[in-house]
């Protein structure tokens, strides 16, 4: 007797507490990759916004001008924002008709840094929920295995012939369980790594972006 053996017959005759985990894994994967997309454009913005104000910072224009032209930005890049703080902090003490270079120096790095921490806290966010699906998805498609194979087994126990063709059906739609769970969890896991990397590529961009215009600040308040 033929049987249907297809992912959507396996699941509708699969055991109520299995189609619960396939469905949360779905659930979890859409919203993973909804996470995935959102990242890709973001990130991507993110440098090419960065590479823009970079370009525009070492045109040679003036910094006071640059300054006045940042600060109309609605969407500035992660670059803008960090020169922004420091700018901010460092013609604020010199209003206030600080004289000391170090502690103006001092105090710009210390706005870049606060500002440099948010922006990187910000790119990060949403990769924890991809860590975690990636590591918790596959432990939970096999907790709906082994029930699957227990209701199997249990619903086997009152035959008196027990063949192949009667336990394959059984087991074919408890495996549907980790087969979704790895489904869910490849693509969390190869984002968050590619993710990661791009991360911290663009954090060693700001870092060195923070000591360069430090350099700059630095010959600006001895010139002063």
């Amino acid at each position: 007797m033929n049987q249907d053996l297809s992912i959507v017959s396996l699941i509708l005759h699969a055991s109520l507490a299995v189609q619960l985990v396939i469905a949360g894994l779905l659930l979890v994967s859409l919203a993973s990759w909804s996470v995935i997309f959102g990242k890709l454009i973001g990130l991507g913005q993110i440098k090419r916004r960065n590479d823009a104000f970079e370009s525009e910072f070492w045109s040679g224009k003036n910094l006071n001008d640059l300054y006045q032209s940042v600060g109309n930005r609605q969407d500035g890049a992660p670059l803008e924002r960090i020169f922004a703080s420091g700018m901010r902090e460092f013609l604020k003490l010199r209003e206030k008709r600080v004289a000391d270079p170090s502690a103006l120096l001092d105090a710009a790095r210390r706005a870049m840094r606060a500002s440099f921490q948010r922006e990187l806290d910000a790119m990060e966010s949403n990769l924890s929920f991809l860590a975690s699906v990636g590591s918790v998805s596959p432990y939970v498609g096999l907790f709906g295995t082994i029930w699957g194979i227990m209701h199997a087994f249990v619903g086997l126990s009152n035959l008196q012939q027990v063949t192949l063709a009667t336990v394959a059906p059984g087991i074919a739609e408890a495996l549907v369980a980790t087969a979704i769970g790895l489904f869910a969890a490849i693509p969390a896991v190869l984002a968050y790594n590619r993710f990661a990397r791009q991360i911290d590529r663009t954090a060693i961009t700001l870092e060195t972006f923070i000591e360069e215009f430090s350099n700059i600040l630095q010959r600006n308040s001895a010139q002063s």
